[in-house]
């Protein structure tokens, strides 16, 4: 049997419940399971129809910051898809708000935004390209500045949500 995509992600903070809290209040997140002492807590996208897309273990206070991609193998960042570019832009600026955005990039099939989470971990939030518009970019590594006005009227044909 062929696998359908990617179901969750696990990953080890130092505290869970202050990732429980940034993201409810910056991605909309939604707790689906807790753990009393903040051992744990279990989280779903607010469009998503899956049980939880991430789990955040608690390490403590006292662990050291990733040295993924410095240093040690490890996980660049994890994406979070949006519907539409008008999402996109209204995820900039609660980002923005935040204080947690690091970056943007037009990768040509998919428009990039990446913050970082409480723990300095990076993630992008992101709406893909219809794959009947990707062209050329289907095939290559594209890294642009995102123009986000120059992709709405790109793509104004597209049903805005």
């Amino acid at each position: 049997m062929p696998i359908t995509g990617m179901n969750h992600a696990v990953l080890y903070v130092r505290d869970a419940s202050r990732h429980e809290a940034f993201y409810q209040e910056v991605l909309g997140f939604e707790t689906m399971i807790t753990h009393p002492d903040s051992a744990y807590v279990f989280m779903r996208a607010p469009g998503s129809e899956n049980h939880h897309d991430v789990a955040f273990f608690s390490i403590g206070d006292g662990a050291g910051k990733s040295e993924a991609g410095a240093s040690t193998v490890g996980m660049y960042h994890l994406a979070w898809e949006v519907p539409s570019l008008d999402e996109l832009a209204a995820m900039k600026e609660r980002l923005e708000t935040a204080g947690v955005l690091r970056g943007a990039s037009n990768h040509g099939v998919n428009k990039s935004l990446y913050a970082v989470d409480p723990d300095g971990l990076e993630f992008e939030v992101m709406w893909l390209v219809p794959p009947d518009r990707w062209g050329d970019a289907a095939h290559a590594a594209v890294i642009e500045p995102l123009d986000l006005v120059a992709d709405k009227a790109e793509f104004a044909d597209l049903s805005q949500t």
